[in-house]
């Protein structure tokens, strides 16, 4: 029997919301239950979170060896207005260290208000699929897509409810379905050479 392959989301409260048992990361385990089973989703949330709090949780969050990071980070920094440099070294830093572990990551783009003028809302928003494609990487290009600001999908402009937190794992879904089914082609390959 194979042995079960984790997939980490290291996330804030967009990991968590509503609830620690009802949240995007459940419902992909509902999904991958049934198409990819051995795989168990571990949820690093934590409400509040920022880059620098994922650049110290990485290593624990990495600790069990997953097969998949969703890298869920930023929304936090872009609200306080984190200097956009910090935020992509923060980032990379992450996506090294998964990557050096052989870890294959799933970037989540993230977008934030003009709280801090257009120029900084654009270049919150350009960072993502620049580390996307400087390290080769699968990027949902906004996780709260169709979902943020619409009372019926959160409960505060931002943070899913139930209904919410399925359709961010409809945004999600697809790039971890095709993630995983190339590393199962690629085993199924390496199986058939051997």
């Amino acid at each position: 029997m194979a042995p079960v392959q984790q997939v980490v989301v290291l996330g804030d409260s967009l990991a968590i919301s509503p609830s620690r048992d009802s949240n995007f990361a459940a419902e992909l385990q509902a999904r991958l239950d049934r198409t990819h089973p051995g795989r168990i989703v571990v949820n690093h949330g934590i409400r509040g979170d920022t880059t620098s709090g994922g650049v110290h949780r990485i290593d624990y969050a990495l600790a069990g060896n997953p097969l998949v990071l969703i890298l869920e980070l930023g929304a936090n920094d872009g609200l306080r207005g984190v200097d956009v440099q910090t935020i992509e070294r923060n980032l990379a830093t992450m996506i090294e260290r998964a990557q050096a572990r052989g870890v294959h990551v799933l970037l989540c783009g993230m977008a934030t208000p003009p709280l801090h003028g257009w120029n900084y809302t654009m270049a919150f928003h350009d960072l993502f699929p620049r580390l996307a494609a400087r390290y080769n990487l699968p990027l949902v290009p906004f996780l709260l897509e169709g979902v943020a600001f619409r009372g019926d999908l959160n409960h505060d402009g931002i943070h899913p409810n139930a209904a919410g937190a399925k359709m961010v794992a409809e945004n999600v879904w697809p790039y971890l379905d095709r993630l995983l089914a190339g590393l199962n082609a690629c085993a199924a390959a390496d199986t058939r050479r051997v």
